[in-house]
């Protein structure tokens, strides 16, 4: 028997055609599915298209617009294909793992770096093999499947602007790849009874990405108008000290307040480590921070979206941080 799929349209290069001042979504969803017959000889496929939009202009808003149009859907189908916009689908593809989470179906989020109806492009391979994957009896959880590759929501990162081979799994494994219409596993994730959906996010969350130099005001402003800061430090996660910076006493006063801080690295494979340096080590001694380890942007930010829309207490904010979801936290 076919598998049922939902195809969940939602803009992006995919969908774009060339307009005055450049490429624009305007390919509905019955039009993607036009450019790939060869899908319904394995599969059942309805769409909705809940939004086409450049991901360039997601916002939290779209995060759970998505969310209820899975649940909504959730028991009528086998799986899920959301075409989405490369530049953005990292964040979406994260903050889907923790709306929906320990989903039994797959909910694969796929795009293109050419639009699907020019001759030259990647949209049709990455939409034939996501409908695969959705397709598939141990597919499962939240995915990218996009040149091939198969990688955990919460562990992906668009590396290359231009290239079709634009997204990598951060410091963690791919957990497979489509290779001649045939899924290869690496990692088999074992599927959960059923899925816990959320449609909660906090979204005042910021991400300071230091440079040397950089004046403490621009901290404080952040825990002005942000419930949490993400700190992105040096190296294993450096924070600079002394009277220059200014950012200890900054941190202590907005501590009291209740905000959150959380420290990662701008370096982007091996995570952080603050026990290595003093200007580390001195910083999380002091205060009760959050260190991100190997978690990528995209997943730290959005989490800390679905944790503040849970809770405000210190002790179940650092419970539920540190609680892997999706493979975004590793040891």
């Amino acid at each position: 028997m076919k598998k049922k799929i939902l195809l969940v349209a939602t803009g992006g290069t995919i969908a774009s055609h060339l307009g005055q001042d450049g490429l624009i979504p305007g390919i509905g969803a019955q039009e993607l599915l036009k450019c790939v017959p060869e899908i319904f000889e394995f599969c059942e496929v309805d769409a909705v298209q809940p939004y086409n939009i450049d991901s360039t202009n997601v916002t939290p808003e779209h995060w759970i617009l998505l969310a209820k149009t899975l649940r909504e859907n959730y028991d009528k189908y086998d799986g899920f294909v959301v075409c989405h916009g490369t530049d953005t689908m990292s964040y979406t593809a994260a903050m889907l793992s923790y709306l929906v989470q320990n989903s039994p179906k797959p909910i694969v989020l796929t795009g293109s770096q050419q639009p699907i109806d020019k001759e030259d492009t990647d949209g049709r391979v990455n939409l034939r093999d996501s409908f695969l994957y959705a397709s598939d009896d141990l597919a499962c959880n939240v995915v990218i499947v996009f040149q091939g590759k198969i990688i955990a929501g919460t562990r992906a990162k668009k590396v290359r602007t231009k290239s079709f081979n634009a997204f990598e799994s951060v410091d963690f494994p791919n957990l497979g790849i489509v290779r001649d219409g045939k899924i290869i596993r690496y990692i088999q994730t074992p599927k959960s009874d059923a899925p816990v959906f959320y449609t909660e996010l906090n979204d005042k969350v910021g991400l300071l990405t230091l440079t040397p130099g950089v004046k403490g005001e621009l901290l404080d402003a952040y825990f002005k108008v942000n419930d949490a800061v993400v700190l992105s430090g040096y190296g294993t996660g450096g924070i600079p000290e002394g009277e220059y910076y200014g950012f200890y006493d900054i941190i202590s006063r907005w501590e009291r307040k209740g905000k959150t801080l959380i420290v990662t690295t701008q370096v982007q494979q091996e995570g952080s480590d603050m026990d290595v340096y003093r200007v580390g080590r001195g910083l999380k001694n002091r205060f009760d921070l959050l260190e991100s380890y190997s978690m990528t942007y995209e997943s730290i930010i959005t989490k800390m979206m679905w944790i503040l829309a849970q809770t405000r207490e210190d002790e179940k904010i650092k419970e539920l941080f540190y609680t892997p979801v999706n493979y975004d936290l590793i040891g």
